[in-house]
């Protein structure tokens, strides 16, 4: 048994943060069974490398996939039936959408009191701007987080990987669990939960407006620089490569300076604390790049590793999977799909007597049409051949 087996998602939602939150789902029991346009599609579909899937093939993953139009009538008297026979709905159209289709949450909480409604949007299901487009990247740029990200006289920077909205699913599947728990184990009923994908990745900057509502600071790109220690940062060394150093604590910092025979700037007042370190950053960091710089990758992992320093070489995806440690843990694995295997990412976290799994990869369009349909709605052969005819699936 997997931890949430028994539980069923049906999902209709598109792009990344409400696949991720599939994915998580789907890796630990629960049915998800993914809703797409017929013909067209899940938009994550066309995000392809050298031709392949692979965004689809790894957040798909674990998921039965069947297609409907939602916005055809009979689509909706279809979409009807279906709510009743799952624990949770999944939804990230543009705030509005679900109840101009006729689904508001009232209508479905009367279909189904103990439904958990799931609803993922850029900027919340409610106030002036909840209609904008919400693109991740659109919520990386307004949330604070770009204009703090990048170096100080570059420009803001987004990241190339939809940060924003895979932060949102984690949250989002944090919430239904916690929404479930609460429907079965506190006696209580089904709910809506409103997750917006700027609020998710505001909540992860720490303290920006307690900084701003008491010193009137507004956080400004520093690079990899902390304004709450240092040294810190990316170094290049001697033959090309790079060490990313974080003196988080006094002692680890003072234990850095030590063993790259810099211990001398700890007599200096600019260095002696923390404080005072974080201070004169730029002076420390040009201190820590000479002496980076003067030695090999491998010349300064030595000294890191004899030192049990909090320093790391910068890593590319190569240098992960060649790493021993990664493959003792079998942080990736081969997962079959159409004929071949793709890798991805392994189950997190683990479990140690309910461990999730990973089945299949993301599968093709409607893969599972005339298993569901016939199951859900007792439809027969013909029937189903003839919605798919009419394109309602």
């Amino acid at each position: 048994m997997k931890p949430i087996q028994g539980v069923r998602v049906l999902d209709l939602s598109r792009m990344v943060a409400g696949g991720v939150a599939g994915m998580l789902l789907a890796d630990f029991g629960a049915e998800v069974v993914k809703v797409e346009q017929p013909a067209v599609g899940d938009p994550l579909r066309q995000w392809t490398t050298d031709g392949d899937a692979l965004w689809w093939k790894v957040y798909a993953r674990n998921k039965r996939f069947v297609t409907l139009d939602v916005k055809s009538l009979r689509g909706q008297e279809i979409l009807r039936t279906l709510v009743p026979h799952f624990d949770v709905l999944v939804e990230s159209f543009v705030p509005g959408t679900l109840e101009r289709i006729g689904f508001s949450w009232d209508l479905l909480h009367q279909l189904h009191p103990g439904l958990i409604l799931l609803r993922i949007s850029g900027w919340g299901q409610t106030g002036p701007a909840s209609r904008r487009p919400g693109f991740g990247t659109l919520v990386e740029a307004a949330s604070g987080f770009a204009a703090m990200n990048g170096e100080a006289d570059g420009p803001p920077i987004v990241p190339s990987f939809p940060l924003a909205d895979t932060i949102a699913g984690v949250y989002a599947a944090n919430a239904t669990m916690m929404a479930l728990y609460h429907r079965d184990h506190q006696h209580g009923m089904g709910q809506c939960i409103d997750l917006a994908l700027f609020d998710s990745l505001f909540s992860l900057l720490g303290p920006l407006p307690a900084e701003y509502a008491a010193h009137g600071r507004v956080r400004s790109r520093e690079g990899s620089r902390s304004r709450n220690s240092s040294p810190r940062g990316c170094y290049r060394t001697r033959d090309g490569r790079w060490v990313a150093v974080s003196g988080s604590t006094p002692a680890m910092a003072e234990r850095f300076l030590r063993a790259y025979r810099l211990d001398q700037m700890l007599c200096d007042p600019k260095f002696a604390t923390n404080e005072a370190r974080v201070k004169h950053a730029a002076e420390l960091d040009a201190a820590i790049a000479s002496a980076i710089a003067d030695r090999t990758l491998e010349e300064n992992l030595a000294i890191i590793d004899a030192t049990a320093l909090t320093a790391v070489a910068v890593q590319t995806i190569a240098d992960i999977e060649r790493d021993p440690h990664w493959r003792e843990r079998q942080l990736t694995i081969d997962v079959p799909a159409d004929g071949a295997t793709v890798r991805m990412h392994n189950v997190v976290p683990r479990f140690s007597q309910t461990p999730g799994a990973i089945e299949w990869a993301g599968g093709a369009l409607g893969r599972d049409n005339d298993a569901f349909y016939r199951t859900e709605l007792g439809l027969t052969c013909d029937d189903v051949q003839r919605l798919s005819a009419d394109a309602i699936i």
